[in-house]
C-alpha cells in the first residue's frame, strides 16, 4: 500500500497550473515545461527507505534478537532482514506508535518475505516460532542457509515443515528463493530489488549480506561477519568493490553492519564477528575502493551487539571515540523507525 505525500502532490499540480498560465501564448516553452512536468512525479515522489528494528541484539535476549524490516518510506510492503525476533518486535513497534494495526496484520500482510542471512538461531528463531500464524511468502537466501532450514529446523523432530521443500509432510506455506550470489532479483510484492553476497562467519562457514534498493536509494544489511584478515577471506573485499558505484553516485544511504564485541575481546575468541577496531580496519579497505572523502558522514546502523555486561556501552564509546572517517553511527532501538536519507 502506498501513501502519497500530500504536500508533494500539491506542489506538483501547483507547478502544472503555473506552467499553463505563464506559457499559454508560448507553444515552444509550453512543450518544454510540459515535458519537465512529466518527470515531476518521479522526482517528487522519490522514495527514501525506512527500517523498523524488530530486534537489535546478537544473542541472549530472546525478545530482542536480530531482525529488521525494510520498505520504501511511505509503504507497508516490507522485507524482513533476518527473523530472530518477530512477534515481540512487532508488539514493541506498536507500543512505540510505529505501527497502528494489530500484530497479525503486520505479520501476515506487511511482511512480504524474509531474507535469512545464515542458519543461527538468533537470526531465524522468531520466524520459525511464528510460522503457524504467518501467511504464504518467500524466504530468500544462499543455498547453505536454506539447507540448514530444511535439515535442522523445518523438520518433524524440531517443529514442522512449513516450507515447500524437505521432509514430508511439506506444508507449502513458505517457499525458498535461492540466491544467485551477486545477481539482482525482484523482491516479490514490493518495489524493491535485492542482491545477495556471501560473508565469512568462522571460515569455511558462510553468512550473507543483502543490498536492498529502489530506483533512488539503497541500503546494505550484513549478517554475521568476521574481518577478512581474521577470516582469511575476501568476502568483504568483494562487497566493497560492488558498493563503489552506489557510494560514488550517492545511492547507498546506509550500511547495517555488526559490531558484536568491544575491542577487549581477543581475536581468537571473536567467532566470526567484528569489534570497533575491526570496523575501522574494514572501513579503511572500503576507503581504498571509494576514496576516504566519500566515507565522511556515511550512515552505519550498528547491529548485533552482544547484550553482555557493559559491552553495549563500551562498543558505543569505542566507535564514537575512534572515528577517523567521521561515520554517522546509529544505534537502533527496538520498534523505532529509521528513515534513511
Amino acid at each position: 500500500m502506498k501513501i502519497l505525500n500530500f504536500k508533494k502532490l500539491l506542489l506538483y499540480y501547483g507547478i502544472k497550473i503555473a506552467v499553463s498560465y505563464f506559457c499559454k501564448n508560448n507553444l515552444l516553452m509550453k512543450k518544454i515545461l510540459f515535458n519537465i512536468c512529466l518527470t515531476l512525479p518521479i522526482l517528487s515522489f522519490a522514495q527514501n527507505l525506512q527500517i523498523v528494528p524488530l530486534g537489535v541484539y546478537g544473542g541472549s535476549n530472546e525478545s530482542n534478537l536480530s531482525s529488521y524490516l525494510v520498505a520504501e518510506e511511505n509503504s507497508t510492503d516490507y522485507l524482513a532482514l533476518d527473523g530472530g525476533t518477530i512477534y515481540s518486535g512487532i508488539n514493541k513497534a506498536i507500543e512505540k506508535g510505529t505501527f497502528d494495526v494489530d500484530n497479525s496484520k503486520v505479520l501476515k500482510d506487511y511482511i512480504k518475505g524474509y531474507f535469512i542471512s545464515h542458519g543461527h538461531l538468533d537470526h531465524l528463531s522468531g520466524m520459525i516460532i511464528n510460522s503457524p500464524e504467518d501467511s504464504s511468502k518467500p524466504i530468500y537466501g544462499i543455498a547453505e542457509m536454506i539447507d540448514v532450514l530444511k535439515k535442522k529446523y523445518f523438520t518433524n523432530d524440531a517443529w514442522a515443515n512449513f516450507a515447500n521443500e524437505g521432509e514430508e509432510p511439506v506444508l507449502n506455506k513458505y517457499y525458498y528463493k535461492y540466491a544467485e550470489v551477486g545477481k539482482s532479483f525482484k523482491i516479490e510484492n514490493t518495489n524493491l530489488k535485492g542482491t545477495i553476497y556471501e560473508l565469512s562467519h568462522v571460515n569455511p562457514l558462510k553468512s550473507s549480506a543483502i543490498l536492498v534498493e529502489n530506483e533512488e536509494s539503497a541500503i546494505i544489511y550484513f549478517g554475521d561477519t568476521g574481518a577478512d584478515r581474521i577470516e582469511k577471506s575476501d568476502k568483504l573485499a568483494t562487497i566493497w568493490k560492488a558498493l563503489e558505484p552506489k557510494i560514488k553516485y550517492g545511492k547507498l544511504k546506509a550500511m547495517m553492519l555488526e559490531v558484536s564485541f568491544p575491542n577487549s575481546q581477543p581475536e581468537k575468541l571473536l567467532f566470526g564477528h567484528l569489534t570497533p577496531s575491526l570496523m575501522n580496519e574494514e572501513l579503511k579497505n572500503l576507503a581504498k575502493e571509494v576514496g576516504q572523502g566519500r566515507l565522511k558522514g556515511m550512515t552505519i546502523i550498528v547491529t548485533h551487539i552482544k547484550p553482555k555486561g557493559d559491552f553495549e556501552q563500551k562498543i558505543k564509546e569505542e566507535l564514537l571515540k575512534d572515528n577517523p572517517y567521521k561515520i554517522n553511527y546509529i544505534f537502533p532501538k527496538q520498534g523505532e523507525r529509521i528513515i534513511t536519507k
